[in-house]
């Protein structure tokens, strides 16, 4: 429960906004209480960034083993996400890994390889999926599948950051839709 609160904390307010005090009050922990569980802030952010990365994969990630089309599955898992992103406590939060994760990756290189870790987790996730539409006839055996992939995660990350600086939910679906319709004739 703890780290749920913090990650929600360090969602919105990124690491270095987040002071000791600040954990203390969202998590209901005085200050030794929070060293005797965690260890240290940064171990705190690294073990909310990792629940974030598990429930992320839990609700989003799974919808690529659905048994349908690939623009039904593009489509579920986009709504999944935006679903995550578009909704907060407090404001939209966007992706956690992108809005805040990123930043903090520059100086530490624990995170930063977590975070290539969770870019290339997605990629693969994206690959495997637009495999499985050559496979199905869905797309043309000539298709750029890591290309694609790639694509396919940018345009996750820029959903991600037009959720956080509050574009509305509309707005997004109509620039996913048209990007699932360009992935899609590759």
């Amino acid at each position: 429960m703890a780290v749920g609160q913090a990650l929600s904390l360090f969602r919105r307010t990124g690491y270095a906004a987040t002071s000791l005090d600040d954990l203390s009050a969202a998590t209901g922990m005085n200050r030794p209480s929070l060293y005797g569980a965690f260890g240290d802030k940064r171990a705190l952010y690294i073990k909310s960034y990792q629940r974030y990365r598990d429930d992320y994969t839990a609700k989003v990630l799974a919808l690529f083993k659905a048994d349908i089309d690939i623009r039904e599955r593009l489509r579920r898992f986009y709504a999944a996400a935006l679903d995550i992103y578009t909704t907060g406590d407090v404001d939209p939060g966007g992706c956690f890994a992108v809005m805040t994760v990123a930043s903090d990756a520059i100086a530490d290189p624990e995170i930063r390889a977590m975070m290539v870790e969770g870019f290339k987790e997605l990629d693969d996730a994206f690959a495997w999926c637009f495999r499985t539409a050559i496979a199905r006839g869905e797309l043309p055996e000539a298709t750029d599948v890591d290309g694609l992939a790639k694509l396919a995660s940018a345009l996750l990350n820029l959903s991600s950051i037009r959720a956080r600086a509050g574009v509305p939910r509309a707005e997004l679906d109509s620039i996913v839709d048209g990007a699932i319709t360009q992935l899609c004739r590759a």
